[in-house]
């Protein structure tokens, strides 16, 4: 059986979450995960993209769930894979590998 390749979503902005200052960037949070990910899970497909919540690309789904972001003030960045949320401000890598190991994905 052909494993489905997930994507994953990282959600955040430009400018720090003011509740994370101390952490890293949405934007070096991505890099970070993308490459922790594919030493975790190698010659095991997924995308991974960044989403800015001021400037959302243009699916329906992105662009909804980053004005929810704005409108319930969650923590960034936030990560999603199929639709749920993974983790929210500091961002615990653990937490990624285990919903991508329920998913069918082998470390």
């Amino acid at each position: 059986m052909k494993q489905k390749i997930i994507n994953i979503q990282v959600y955040g902005a430009e400018q720090i979450c003011a509740s994370c200052v101390n952490l890293p960037s949405s934007k070096d949070t991505c890099e970070w995960l993308e490459a922790a990910l594919q030493r975790k899970f190698p010659n095991q497909p997924f995308s991974i993209s960044y989403i800015d919540i001021y400037n959302p690309p243009s699916t329906e789904n992105e662009r909804e769930f980053a004005l929810k972001m704005i409108e319930e003030d969650l923590f960034y960045p936030l990560i999603r894979i199929e639709d749920e949320i993974i983790a929210e401000g500091n961002v615990k890598l653990k937490s990624i590998v285990d919903k991508m190991e329920q998913l069918g994905y082998t470390s």
